[in-house]
């Protein structure tokens, strides 16, 4: 891991959603910093800041409260219902020194060999769950599918990780795929498709001879 971002927090002495509506108003995102047998404490970051060290791949960063400088990692991200913005995050304090297990994000790298038989290419799973020193965390877990063809698909335990990244969770967990397009038919498509019942002569001379009959009488 890079250079540790310094991020400042305030304290914040309400706590609540119409507080921390408050607080994302004025530009600010709410948090908890919690850890090491000490109590949780409530505050505010700026989102500019730590939207902005997210976007860099800082999952370590040490945050300004008051006069005390801590060192946590982002372990939980909380978004609206539209998964767009970030409502709230949780910290966790940790020691430079000590193992953690973080969420970390993939990156997709190359083009599968299935894409140029019309396949396409589909991410499962966004991060894989690991566990590492608080200093080796790694921005993202680089996968390539350039050797994907059509019907093939990587797990989790297929995945190659830097040294000293350990999986955590079921090494058969779906995380890529490549597979054909398949369309989906509309209700008038099937209807056009689906054969006319063939007519049955002697259903046919019959209607005749009975029309014939009624135009007698």
């Amino acid at each position: 891991m890079g250079k540790t971002l310094l991020l400042k927090a305030q304290i914040r002495e309400k706590t609540g959603s119409k507080s921390a509506l408050k607080v994302r108003k004025s530009g600010q995102i709410p948090a908890i910093v919690y850890g090491h047998k000490q109590e949780p404490v409530a505050v505010s970051l700026d989102a500019h800041n730590f939207i902005e060290g997210l976007h860099h791949g800082h999952r370590l960063m040490d945050v300004q409260i008051g006069k005390s400088k801590e060192k946590i990692i982002v372990k939980d991200l909380q978004y609206d219902h539209l998964g767009k913005d970030i409502i709230h995050v949780d910290l966790m304090r940790v020691d430079v020194a000590e193992t953690v297990r973080i969420k970390v994000p993939i990156e997709l790298k190359g083009t599968a060999k299935g894409t140029h038989e019309g396949g396409i290419i589909e991410e499962r799973t966004d991060h894989l769950e690991v566990e590492c020193r608080a200093t080796d965390i790694p921005e993202s877990i680089v996968i390539s599918v350039k050797e994907l063809d059509i019907g093939d698909a990587l797990h989790a335990g297929d995945i190659a990780l830097p040294e000293g990244i350990k999986l955590i969770g079921p090494a058969e967990t779906l995380v890529v795929t490549c597979h054909l397009v398949t369309t989906v038919k509309t209700a008038e498509e099937i209807e056009e498709e689906a054969p006319t019942a063939p007519e049955v002569i002697g259903e046919a001379k019959e209607a005749e001879e009975e029309t014939s009959e009624s135009k007698k009488e």
